[in-house]
């Protein structure tokens, strides 16, 4: 990979912009319309681009009495946000920050989650706090411990939540007050469905993750990690399933039976410097990914090619995410600097 690195900033600097924003940055996303793009800090602001002009000035909005801890797209536009200010916000596009749901002082809202059909979540503690179309709460949610991730299913009809042995699957929209737990011992973190709905993956505090297959609950397990994985994107199709916390890109088969039995695949590795930030293409089997120097790249999984997007040097990746149509790419260190790069066809 060492190879490619000579001018890793040629894409940054010839397509894109970055920007010094002065704290961590915990989150970067693009809204669901593809109009904007956010980036959202530990010191409780945000930045949001306009990804017609990339290059333009950055809107600055002040968002949270304290740092901001989860952000996401919100359903249709915007951005929505919670902070350890109990806050769930809601940012448009031009930046206009509106208060969505009060969820107490003292109380962090440590996820959010939105789905294109309306929905909305956001935990507290053990408890997450379900939205509908209106806006309004009808439904609350109670784990075992404290949640560690929420995520809907691409159909938006269930929601799963991570926490302390297993994760809980709930109809978002059922009378039924129980979960179906999924089992396994230790402290489950990030949660994600699948693209097609048939597996949950997890997390966890110590170096692995966990997944079930959810037509009979079969476990997999798959570690091996050099750290704790702190981001996981699926292709897609949901083939493969992108893992940060190696020193390479590591991605699990979801096809031909796999995970179960099957070796992951390695890409971009060789340097020694561990990987973590992932995201997958939109459409595309090609991953994203950031690492612990500063270097965010492109890895094509067919041929294992490599193509530099910004140079080392400016802070580990703690942020990465493509736009809707997979032509933009945004990313964030730990020491504030953030960058949007433009790869569309000129």
């Amino acid at each position: 990979m060492s190879e490619t690195v000579s001018d890793a900033d040629f894409l940054l600097t010839s397509r894109g912009k970055g920007d010094e924003l002065g704290a961590w940055v915990i989150g970067a996303a693009f809204s669901r319309d593809g109009k904007a793009a956010a980036f959202a800090l530990g010191d409780g602001t945000m930045r949001i681009a306009s990804t017609t002009d990339i290059t333009g000035e950055w809107n600055k909005v002040e968002v949270h009495d304290g740092a901001c801890l989860s952000m996401v797209p919100d359903v249709a536009s915007g951005f929505l946000s919670g902070g350890d200010d109990g806050l769930v916000a809601r940012i448009a596009n031009d930046g206009k920050v509106e208060e969505f749901a009060k969820l107490g002082t003292m109380k962090w809202v440590d996820n959010v989650a939105s789905h294109p059909d309306g929905l909305r979540a956001a935990s507290v503690g053990k408890a997450v706090h379900l939205f509908g179309k209106d806006g309004k709460l009808f439904r609350k949610l109670e784990h075992p411990s404290s949640v560690g991730g929420i995520a809907f299913d691409a159909k938006g009809k269930r929601v799963a939540v991570a926490h302390y042995n297993g994760a809980s699957l709930w109809f978002a929209n059922s009378k039924d007050g129980t979960a179906k737990v999924l089992p396994w011992k230790g402290s489950h973190q990030g949660v994600w469905f699948s693209p097609d709905g048939t597996h949950v993956v997890t997390t966890m505090q110590e170096n692995a993750l966990h997944g079930w297959r959810l037509s009979d609950a079969q476990d997999m397990r798959m570690s091996g990690y050099a750290t704790k994985i702190k981001s996981v994107s699926f292709t897609g199709k949901g083939r493969w399933l992108a893992t940060a916390g190696a020193d390479c890109i590591v991605l699990w088969p979801f096809f031909a039976g796999g995970p179960m039995g099957k070796p992951p695949v390695e890409l971009a590795g060789g340097d020694g410097v561990l990987c973590t930030q992932v995201a997958c293409h939109p459409q595309h089997e090609v991953v994203a990914a950031g690492f612990d120097d500063g270097l965010v790249l492109m890895a094509e999984i067919g041929s294992g090619k490599v193509v530099p997007v910004a140079a080392p040097g400016r802070g580990a990746i703690s942020a990465l995410a493509w736009n809707p149509a997979g032509t933009q790419i945004a990313f964030g260190t730990e020491s504030g600097f953030a960058g949007l790069v433009d790869l569309s066809k000129r």
